[in-house]
C-alpha cells in the first residue's frame, strides 16, 4: 500500500503561512527549511541516569537518526522515563515500575499527537519501556517499530557466568549463612559489567523477544548486546527502515492480528520467558483491538516446547543465544516446526519464515535444541484458576519438574511482611507464602516479589515451599510461585479471605489453584471484608489505583475502572 503523502501528519503543523511561527521556534535548535519540508519521524527513547538497562541509548538515538536523514526524513528525539525493576525491587520505590509502563505509552503518545510525527522509531530497554512504547505506537496508529537497545554482557564469578539473578539469591544465602561478606560483595562487583538490560531472559530480554515474532521490531534486531558495536549497525539500519516503512504506509495495525500474538506466547513459551509478558502481551492487545485472553497463552504454552536453555530456569544468557544463532535460529526452528505461523509480517515487509530463513548456526552451539528433542515438552507458561484465583493466575515451570504442592497458608498483606519473615527463617518447608493487597490497584502497581523469592531460593527452601500473590514476579524468579492472582485482594477476590494456616493446594497438571475451603465458608469470610484505605491520596499512584483494571486484562487503565467516572 503506497502512502501517497509521506508527510500525512507533519504538513498541518508545519506548512504554510500560518505555521512560521512554529517554524521560527524550530529553526531557533538548528531546523532549516529543507530539513522541515521532509517528513518527520519521531525518534523517542528512555535513556536515563539510573540504571545500566539504558544507558547506551543516546549513543543510539544519534545512529537512527543517521540511518533516517540518509533515507531522506527529519528525525525530531524525544525521551521519557523509566523505572528499574531491579534497583527499586523490594522497595515502596517497586510500585513505580508498572504504573512507569502506561506513563511511559502516554507520553509517547502524546509527543507523537502534540508534534504530528510522520512515522516513529522507539528505542527500548528496561521491562517496562518495551511494553509502554508498543502500546504508544499502536494508539498513534503511524508507521513505525521499537528496536531493543541490548542485554548486557554476563559478569563472571568462579568461572560462571552470572546476572542480576544471582546477587538477589547470594543475598538470601547471605542471611541463611551460606555465604560470607567477602562473596556477597565480590558477587555484587561481578555482576553487572556495563550496559544493558538484565542478561538472562528475564522480562526485558522476553518482550524484545517476542516483539520480533509480535511484528513490531525488526526480525533479529534485538539479539545484538548493548556494547556489541552491531548493535550500532542495526539502528542505522532501523532509520532507513522506518523510512521505507513510511513510503509502504504500513502501520501496526496493517501487521497485529491474532495469529501473530500468538506467534509472540509461542516465542516466550520456547524460550522458558517472564511470566510478565502474560501482562503486558494483554495490554497490548487491548490497545490492537485484538481478542487475546489470558487462557490463550496456556494453550500456546502447552504445544509449545521449550527449545531455549535459558536463565532463569536454563544455564544461558541472551548473550549466548546471540552467540548461537539468535532469534532467526530460533524462529527457524520453530517455523520448521510449525511451532509459528511463519507468514507473520515483520517492519521489513518480509515474513517470519522468510527472515529466518537464512539463520545461521554455531557449530557445538547448546542454547537452542533441536525441536524433537528439547529441554521440556511443554512451553513455561501455565494459567490456574480455582477458588482462590477464578480468574486466573500465572505460574511459570521452566527450568523444574515439581507439579504440585500442599500446604498450609502464610499470610502477609505486604510484601515487606513477607521479606522480613523470610530474612528470619519464619519460613520454612512446605508452607505456602501468600502476599496480598500488592496488586495493581491494592499495592498500587503490582510490585515483583524477586527479593522474596531470592531470598527462599537463597535458603535452600526453593524446591520445598510454594507461594502465590496478587503481585507479580520478576522474570528472574524461580520456584513454584503463581502471580497475577486475580481478582486481587484489594478487588474483594477470594485471596483476601485467606487465613494463616489454610491448606492451599497447587495442582499444575489440571491448572488449578484452590484453597479446602467451600464457597460459603469464602463468601462467609469476605461479608465483613471492607475496601481497604487508599495507599495513596494523592498523586499519580492515587490515579493509577483509581482507573487500573484486572491483572487477568492486562492491568490497563482506562476511564470507569473501579467505579471511577471516565
Amino acid at each position: 500500500m503506497e502512502t501517497t503523502d509521506l508527510r500525512h501528519k507533519s504538513r498541518a503543523i508545519l506548512e504554510g503561512r500560518d505555521r512560521a511561527p512554529a517554524r521560527s521556534m524550530l529553526k531557533a535548535i538548528g531546523f532549516d527549511d529543507e530539513a522541515l519540508s521532509k517528513p518527520i519521524i519521531g525518534v523517542a527513547h528512555t535513556w536515563i541516569e539510573t540504571m545500566p538497562c539504558n544507558f547506551n541509548q543516546r549513543r543510539l538515538a544519534e545512529r537512527v537518526k543517521e540511518g533516517i536523514r540518509e533515507a531522506g526524513g527529519t528525525p525530531m528525539e524525544l525521551n521519557t522515563i523509566a523505572i528499574s525493576d531491579g534497583i527499586t525491587m523490594g522497595t515502596e520505590g517497586m510500585k513505580a515500575s508498572l504504573v512507569s509502563r502506561e506513563v511511559i505509552a502516554d507520553s509517547i503518545e502524546l509527543v507523537g499527537r502534540g508534534h504530528m510525527f510522520d512515522a516513529i522509531v522507539s528505542i527500548v530497554g528496561c521491562d517496562k519501556t518495551l511494553p509502554g512504547a508498543a502500546m504508544a505506537l499502536v494508539r498513534l496508529g503511524i508507521p513505525g517499530f521499537l528496536v531493543y537497545s541490548g542485554s548486557i554482557d554476563p559478569g563472571r564469578y568462579k568461572g560462571q557466568d552470572i546476572t542480576i539473578q544471582e546477587v538477589f539469591e547470594a543475598v538470601g544465602a547471605h542471611a541463611a549463612g551460606r555465604i560470607g561478606d567477602d562473596d556477597l560483595k565480590e558477587v555484587e562487583n561481578s555482576a553487572c559489567p556495563g550496559a544493558g538490560a538484565c542478561g538472562g531472559q528475564f522480562t526485558a530480554n522476553t518482550m524484545a523477544l517476542v516483539l520480533e515474532f509480535l511484528g513490531l521490531s525488526p526480525m533479529g534486531s534485538a539479539s545484538p548486546p548493548a556494547n556489541d558495536a552491531r548493535k550500532d549497525e542495526v539502528c542505522v539500519e532501523a532509520g532507513r527502515l522506518v523510512m521505507d516503512l513510511l513510503k509502504r504506509g504500513v502501520t501496526p495495525q496493517d501487521i497485529l492480528t491474532k495469529t501473530s500474538f500468538e506467534n509472540a506466547i509461542a516465542a516466550g513459551a520456547a524460550t522458558g520467558g517472564s511470566t510478565n509478558l502474560v501482562l503486558h502481551l494483554l495490554a497490548i492487545a487491548r490497545e490492537a483491538g485484538i481478542d487475546l485472553d489470558i487462557d490463550d497463552f496456556d494453550r500456546v504454552s502447552e504445544r509449545t516446547p521449550i527449545i531455549a536453555d535459558m536463565k532463569p530456569g536454563g544455564r544461558y544468557t541472551a548473550v549466548a543465544l546471540d552467540k548461537a544463532g539468535g532469534s532467526r535460529l530460533l524462529g527457524r526452528r520453530m517455523v520448521e516446526a510449525g511451532l509459528v505461523d511463519g507468514g507473520g509480517l515483520t517492519p521489513t515487509g518480509r515474513t517470519i519464515a522468510e527472515e529466518v530463513e537464512g539463520a545461521e548456526e554455531t557449530p557445538g552451539q547448546e542454547v537452542v535444541a533441536p525441536v524433537d528433542s528439547p529441554f521440556k515438552e511443554t512451553g513455561g507458561l501455565v494459567i490456574l484458576k480455582g477458588n482462590i484465583a477464578p480468574e486466573g493466575c500465572v505460574v511459570k515451570v521452566a527450568g523444574y519438574t515439581r507439579l504440585r504442592h500442599e500446604g498450609p497458608a502464610r499470610v502477609f498483606d505486604s510484601e515487606e511482611e513477607a521479606m522480613e519473615a523470610a530474612q528470619s527463617g519464619r519460613i520454612v518447608e512446605g508452607d505456602v507464602v501468600v502476599i496480598r493487597y500488592e496488586g495493581p490497584k491494592g499495592g498500587p502497581g503490582m510490585r515483583e516479589m524477586l527479593g522474596v523469592t531470592a531470598a527462599l531460593v537463597g535458603q535452600g527452601l526453593g524446591e520445598s515451599v510454594a507461594l502465590l500473590t496478587d503481585g507479580r514476579f520478576s522474570g528472574a524468579t524461580r520456584g513454584l510461585m503463581a502471580g497475577h492472582v486475580a481478582p486481587e485482594a484489594a478487588h474483594r477476590g477470594p485471596i483476601a479471605a485467606l487465613e494463616e494456616g489454610d491448606n492451599i493446594v497447587f495442582d499444575v497438571a489440571n491448572r488449578t489453584l484452590s484453597v479446602d475451603l467451600s464457597d460459603e465458608e469464602i463468601e462467609g469470610r469476605l461479608a465483613g471484608w471492607t475496601d481497604p484505605l487508599p495507599r495513596y491520596e494523592t498523586g499519580v499512584f492515587a490515579k493509577y489505583a483509581a482507573l487500573v483494571g484486572s491483572a487477568s486484562e492486562g492491568a490497563v487503565t482506562k476511564p470507569g475502572a473501579n467505579g471511577a467516572r471516565g
